[in-house]
């Protein structure tokens, strides 16, 4: 007779083990479900988010096919210069081998792209990085973007402060020789505040950490002094 009960005993032990062991993997499959559902959402929702936000800019006359940067010279190396004109450091490459990057490019050796990235928002008051980009695409709309460009660094506001102001941005537009009252109203607009917000995106997905940042055929180049630029460029040309 106890043997029977011990049977029975024991049966039943088995058979709730049984039942939470099929309640526990429904729980699992269940949260497993859930999880790859939110995954597939958000996937869904990351790609529907992305292509309205391509359709969200417009890029200015002389930019690459992608809209990330403003293209100049037809030489078979390219040169990616990614700076922020807010950025002090960006300014003494500028100075240092500015020059050096327009003999290139005249020499028939190099093609420049310019990314006019807005990185130093955070050291304005009035996001100076991303005004002076976008003013920098209403230069390139008026073919004057390398003008302006320099013409930035020359007038270049400390960092921490206001930075220069719309009238005065529009008024070095002017002094490069853009049409004053369309580029002011270009700059006013801020027609191309969401292109500079495309082109700082693009940057920081291509593992641009900071600038300025100069890419040689795709390659950074740790040498920014005009040899290294000089040597880079012809060992890229070979």
């Amino acid at each position: 007779m106890s043997s029977r009960k011990g049977q029975r005993n024991a049966a039943r032990v088995v058979r709730e083990q049984l039942a939470r062991e099929r309640r526990r993997k429904r729980t699992l499959w269940t949260s497993l479900v859930a999880v790859a559902v939110l995954v597939i959402a958000g996937g869904i929702g990351w790609a529907v988010w992305s292509s309205q936000r391509s359709d969200t800019f417009t890029a200015p006359p002389g930019a690459t096919e992608a809209g990330t940067g403003i293209a100049y010279g037809t030489g078979p190396v390219t040169i990616d210069l990614y700076e922020d004109f807010l950025c002090p450091a960006c300014n003494q490459f500028q100075q240092t081998s500015g020059a050096t990057i327009d003999q290139l490019v005249s020499e028939g050796k190099a093609r420049v792209v310019f990314h006019p990235v807005a990185y130093l928002n955070r050291f304005s008051t009035t996001e100076y990085s991303t005004r002076s980009s976008a003013a920098s695409g209403c230069a390139a709309k008026g073919g004057k973007f390398q003008e302006y460009a320099k013409a930035l660094f020359a007038k270049q506001p400390p960092e921490g402060g206001a930075g220069l102001s719309d009238d005065e941005l529009v008024d070095i537009g002017a002094g490069v020789g853009l049409n004053r009252d369309d580029f002011a109203s270009c700059v006013s607009d801020g027609t191309y505040k969401a292109w500079t917000e495309h082109v700082t995106e693009d940057a920081s997905r291509a593992g641009v950490t900071g600038t300025p940042t100069v890419k040689v055929n795709g390659a950074e180049v740790a040498d920014r002094s005009p040899a290294g630029l000089t040597a880079a460029v012809a060992a890229a040309g070979k």
